[in-house]
C-alpha cells in the first residue's frame, strides 16, 4: 500500500506542475495581448477626441463628447478617395507581381537542375542583408532615368521582386513530393506545365502567406512613396496622412482617424486569409529542406 502511495505522489505533483505551467502560459498570453492591443485602443480613442483633449493628463480613454465627425472631416480635408485608389492599385499590383516573380524564381531554385544553382541562390539570399535604405538612391536614379518619377511605375516596379518571397516559396516547393512531378512528365507536361498544374495548386498556403506579407508591406509603405511622388495624383494614404503634421503642430485626432481607416483593409485581408497564413508559416518553416 505504501508503495502505491509513493508512486501516486509524483503523478499528482507532475499534474500540478502542468497546471501551473499552463496557467503561467495563459497569463503571459493575456499580458501580451493587452500590451499589443493598447496602442490600437489608444488610436481609436484619440481619433474621436477634440484637439484640446488629445494631450490631457491624466489621459482620458473615453472622451466626452465622442466626435465621430472627425472621420468625416478626414475625408473632406484630404483627397482621401484618390489616396485610397492609389494605395489599392499599388498594393494589389505589387502583390500580384511579387507572388508571380517569386514563385517562378522559387520553382527554378527548388526543382530545376542547372550549374551553380545553389551558389546563385546563396548570393540571391545575400541581398536580404542589404538594408532597404541603401538602395533608395540607386532606385531613385533609375526611376529618374526612365522618367518615371511621380508615376505608378516608380511605386510598383522596384517592389515587384523580392528575395524573401523566393526563399519562402522555395522552402514550400521543396516539400512537395517529386513523384507528382514525375507523373506529370509522363503525361507530357513540360516545366511550365508542372509549375502551372502541380506546383501552384498545391502551394495555396505559402502563396497566401507571401501575399499577406507583400500587401501589408506595400499598404503601409511610407518612405519610398514619399520620395518618388510629388502630387496628389499618385500619393498613397500613408504619405497623405503625414500632411496632418506640420512644422509647428500635429492634428493627432485627424491623423489617428485616418490611421483607423487605413488599417481596416489590412484587418479584412488578414481575417480572410488567416488560416492559410498560419498553415503556410508552419509548412514553409518546418518541412523545407
Amino acid at each position: 500500500m505504501s508503495a502505491v502511495r509513493v508512486a501516486a505522489r509524483p503523478s499528482r505533483e507532475s499534474h500540478l506542475g502542468r497546471i501551473v505551467l499552463r496557467g503561467a502560459a495563459y497569463v503571459a498570453l493575456v499580458a501580451g495581448f493587452i500590451v499589443m492591443i493598447l496602442p490600437f485602443l489608444w488610436m481609436v480613442s484619440t481619433s474621436v477626441k477634440a484637439d484640446n483633449q488629445v494631450m490631457e493628463f491624466p489621459p482620458v480613454w473615453i472622451p466626452s463628447p465622442v466626435l465621430w465627425s472627425n472621420y468625416a472631416k478626414v475625408l473632406v480635408l484630404l483627397p482621401f478617395g484618390r489616396y485610397l485608389i492609389n494605395t489599392t492599385v499599388v498594393s494589389v499590383t505589387v502583390t500580384f507581381l511579387e507572388v508571380l516573380t517569386s514563385s517562378l524564381a522559387a520553382y527554378s531554385f527548388a526543382r530545376l537542375e542547372f550549374p551553380g544553382r545553389d551558389r546563385l541562390f546563396l548570393i540571391y539570399l545575400g541581398t536580404l542583408m542589404v538594408p532597404g535604405q541603401v538602395t533608395i538612391i540607386p532606385n531613385f536614379l533609375v526611376m529618374s532615368l526612365f522618367g518615371w518619377i511621380n508615376s505608378y511605375q516608380a511605386l510598383i516596379i522596384p517592389a515587384a521582386f523580392t528575395a524573401f518571397g523566393t526563399f519562402l516559396l522555395r522552402q514550400f516547393f521543396l516539400s512537395i513530393p517529386p513523384e507528382l512531378e514525375q507523373a506529370a512528365r509522363i503525361d507530357g507536361c513540360g516545366y511550365f506545365g508542372i509549375y502551372r498544374h502541380i506546383i501552384l495548386p498545391l502551394s495555396g498556403p505559402a502563396l497566401a502567406t507571401l501575399a499577406i506579407f507583400s500587401f501589408n508591406a506595400q499598404w503601409n509603405s511610407f518612405l519610398w512613396p514619399l520620395i518618388v511622388t510629388n502630387s496628389d495624383d499618385f500619393r498613397t494614404l500613408t504619405v497623405g496622412l503625414s500632411y496632418f503634421q506640420d512644422e509647428y503642430s500635429t492634428q493627432f485626432n485627424y491623423m489617428m482617424a485616418g490611421s483607423v481607416l487605413n488599417i481596416i483593409p489590412i484587418l479584412i485581408i488578414f481575417l480572410l486569409l488567416q488560416r492559410y497564413f498560419v498553415r503556410g508559416i508552419a509548412l514553409s518553416g518546418i518541412t523545407g529542406r
